[in-house]
């Protein structure tokens, strides 16, 4: 479901939290956020916690390749320094700052400005993903995504990691996760189901043949 506003009144702020599992598309929808503000005039800052280097070090980019430049930082608390002059504020994977990112978050609003954050609602057990529940709890708009469990085909809701760790934070990707609907979750971890995807003009071009014969 998308929950995004449709109008920016001029001196309002307000947050806006895109959340859901893992590959369900969140930083894609952020970025699309973030290039409809730019288009419409809107000075747009990106950041990004320090620790997500899986793609850039520079970039904000999603699971699809989609990117745009971002600002890394280290603490929640540089955002407000680094983000003075502008109007729409957008921070990817959240659940990977402390609990400052929550009155961070809410200084921002409070300063007129539109705050689009985007992060994962539960980790790798099942369980809420501080400190994204107190993020959802302040936000004027929620969206919530899905993605395709990896097993059964049906939405999923949760990150199935498939790789042997206990840590809480694990920076991974397609070799460390993915998505599962509840009936196909198995916490901690469990071995990977899904099978190697071709690559997406493959697929099509097959498909395209199959029709011709």
């Amino acid at each position: 479901m998308m929950n995004e506003p449709s109008f920016l009144p001029n001196h309002a702020g307000w947050i806006e939290v895109i959340c859901g599992g893992m590959f369900s598309g969140k930083t894609e929808e952020l970025i699309r956020r973030a290039r409809r503000a730019h288009i419409a005039g809107q000075n747009v800052v990106i950041v990004k916690p320090a620790v997500d280097n899986r793609y850039s070090n520079s970039e904000v980019v999603s699971h699809d390749e989609s990117s745009l430049p971002g600002i890394t930082v280290d603490t929640a608390d540089q955002i407000i320094l680094l983000t003075s002059t502008a109007r729409v504020v957008c921070i990817d994977e959240a659940q990977f700052f402390d609990k400052r990112i929550v009155e961070v978050s809410n200084t921002l609003a409070n300063d007129g400005k539109r705050v689009i954050i985007a992060g994962l609602d539960m980790d790798f057990e099942g369980k809420p993903f501080e400190p994204m529940p107190q993020l959802l709890a302040i936000a004027e708009y929620i969206t919530k995504l899905h993605a395709i469990c990896a097993e059964s085909g049906m939405l999923a809701n949760f990150s199935q990691r498939i790789v042997e760790s206990s840590d809480k934070v694990l920076v991974g990707e397609k070799e460390s996760y993915e998505p599962r609907a509840r009936h196909c979750f198995r916490p901690p971890t469990d071995k990977k189901r899904g099978k190697p995807l071709p690559p997406i003009n493959q697929t099509i071009q097959n498909n395209d043949n199959k029709a011709e014969n």
